[in-house]
């Protein structure tokens, strides 16, 4: 089936592939992207209310796998901290979906553009072979 459409293809291949970290870059590149897709609709009074709700439900999913993914016995606070701001993001989201408020959604895809810049770091950093061995896994 995948040969049908090369594009899925080789997203799934990529999927398969990467690394955890650039697994957890893309799910924060999924989140960003499905809540700057809603922020869009709404700003531009495309009332596609469906829309709109996929896309914020679809961030919610991306952040709940991020949830799943810590580590607590390796990533003890960091990985505290993490699941609580990630339980935040998945509150606030669940109520500016309701109201079809952008403000809380550009302020979450904000915070998670930093927290991917993070990961994007650590990863390069990994790549580089400056990493520590010993370091904290709190993604599991």
């Amino acid at each position: 089936m995948s040969n049908l459409n090369p594009l899925n293809a080789y997203r799934e291949t990529n999927i398969k592939t990467a690394s955890q970290g650039k697994l957890i870059i893309m799910l924060y590149d999924e989140a960003i992207k499905q809540l700057n897709s809603a922020v869009s609709m709404i700003e531009n009074k495309e009332l596609k209310v469906d829309a709109i709700n996929n896309s914020i439900i679809r961030s919610q999913e991306m952040i709940t796998e991020l949830m799943v993914s810590l580590d607590f016995e390796k990533g003890g606070e960091i990985a505290q901290t993490l699941f609580s701001l990630y339980m935040y993001f998945n509150r606030q989201l669940m109520e500016a979906n309701l109201k079809k408020d952008p403000e809380p959604l550009k302020q979450i895809s904000q915070m998670l553009a930093e927290l991917r810049g993070s990961w994007a770091q650590i990863v390069q950093t990994e790549k580089g072979g400056t990493a520590r061995t010993g370091g904290v896994n709190i993604a599991g």
